[in-house]
């Protein structure tokens, strides 16, 4: 191949390597802006995606902390269910009993409502059987009797014994200086020392059960008349046990009874009758003492009738530690004699025991040698030789004085007979 020939293959090879290189050139222009382009597009893509990855992450960390505050919480919500467990529990023993409870109110109710109903009845009839007493304590021959009922309960109630510590409408005669007249008194007590005192149960209550009865309803116009009213029957039931003290004191039941103290005890039934008299005339007390009457409602007066029972215990005590005394003086005064036995008994003693000393005596110095000189001729077949002994015990003389003077008072008295 000539220089040519090569130069032109050189040439043309350059030539499309120029032209290959321009249209490249061209190319990667072209491809260039495109990039450009499409970079332009990627990197606002780009920012998109990383502004998206952002707020996701923002997201996610938000989640996460969320997810970790709920597990918190669950945790927390556990622990406070696993503490409030036992409360639970007791909770539902509380409710079981509430429940039980229930039940056990609405029954009570029913008793309850049943009871009301019973008392209702009770109290309708009692007031029936209070009117009907009532009316008949209106009565004097009524209310008599059931004074002495009252105050023979009370009497029994501090242990007395009917027909021993007390008697029963005792007919007994009232001696005066200008004439002689027979009470018969509700009761007379025995007191210790043959003493006695009287006590009359008679007692007026008309006056009292009517006030009593006054209505307490009404507009205040009614109540307060009704209020004097009251007031005023009041007064009355004052004069009428004014008068029955007066009429006590006339009649002087503490002269006819064995050595009673200047007193007669007005016993009165009820607690309320005495207090409203009282209440209404605070001196009624003096008054009844001044005309030697005692006012006495059933507490008083049972504890007058403990008092007296104790005196007679007293009296009682009195008597056995007298007769005590008595049997104690008896029995010293025979231990003395038995004293001045026993001393002669022990001076008989020592006599025998010296009389049984002399005897022994003679036997060993006088009796024995004679025998044993007898004996010697011809010995005996003794099984144990012959011997004696002496008492050397002495009995004991009494000491006490009271036997020795109770015994020299004896022996005194058996010199002189």
């Amino acid at each position: 191949m000539d220089g040519f020939t090569l130069l032109s293959i050189i040439l043309a090879a350059l030539l499309g390597v120029g032209i290959g290189a321009g249209v490249a050139l061209v190319l990667s222009r072209r491809s260039i802006t495109d990039l450009r382009t499409e970079l332009d597009d990627a990197g606002e893509r780009l920012g998109r995606a990383v502004s998206a990855c952002a707020a996701a992450e923002g997201e996610n960390r938000i989640l996460h902390e969320h997810n970790r505050r709920l597990t918190e919480q669950s945790g927390e919500e556990q622990s406070v269910l696993r503490a409030l467990a036992p409360l639970a529990d007791k909770l539902g023993q509380v409710q079981a009993q509430v429940g039980q409870l229930e039940r056990e109110r609405a029954q009570q109710f029913g008793h309850l409502a049943r009871q009301l109903q019973e008392a209702q009845l009770s109290d309708s009839k009692l007031l029936s059987t209070t009117h009907s007493l009532a009316s008949a304590l209106r009565s004097s021959t009524a209310r008599g009797q059931w004074g002495e009922v009252q105050l023979r309960r009370v009497v029994e109630a501090a242990g007395m014994l009917p027909r021993v510590d007390f008697h029963e409408q005792t007919t007994f005669t009232i001696t005066s200086k200008e004439s002689a007249s027979t009470a018969r008194p509700d009761m007379v007590i025995q007191l210790p020392g043959n003493k006695q005192i009287v006590v009359d149960s008679k007692v007026p209550l008309a006056a009292y059960l009517e006030a009593q009865s006054s209505i307490e309803d009404g507009d205040e116009q009614q109540v307060a008349a009704e209020e004097r009213r009251r007031q005023d029957l009041l007064l009355q039931h004052v004069k009428a046990v004014r008068a029955h003290v007066d009429a006590l004191s006339r009649k002087k039941y503490w002269e006819g009874a064995a050595n009673s103290p200047d007193l007669v005890v007005c016993f009165i039934p009820v607690e309320s009758v005495l207090s409203a008299a009282l209440n209404t005339d605070p001196a009624l007390l003096d008054y009844a003492f001044s005309r030697n009457v005692v006012l006495a409602s059933p507490v008083s007066l049972l504890a007058i009738l403990k008092g007296v029972a104790f005196s007679w215990r007293q009296d009682v005590l009195t008597e056995n530690a007298k007769e005590l005394y008595d049997l104690s003086r008896e029995l010293y005064e025979r231990l003395g004699t038995m004293g001045s036995h026993i001393t002669r008994l022990g001076s008989s003693l020592k006599s025998s025991v010296e009389k049984y000393n002399s005897f022994v005596g003679t036997l060993e110095s006088r009796v024995l040698p004679t025998a044993r000189r007898i004996n010697a001729f011809e010995p005996a077949d003794v099984d144990a030789p012959l011997s004696t002994q002496t008492v050397e015990t002495t009995p004991r003389l009494l000491s006490a004085p009271e036997l020795i003077d109770s015994e020299t008072g004896s022996e005194a008295e058996e010199r002189s007979a």
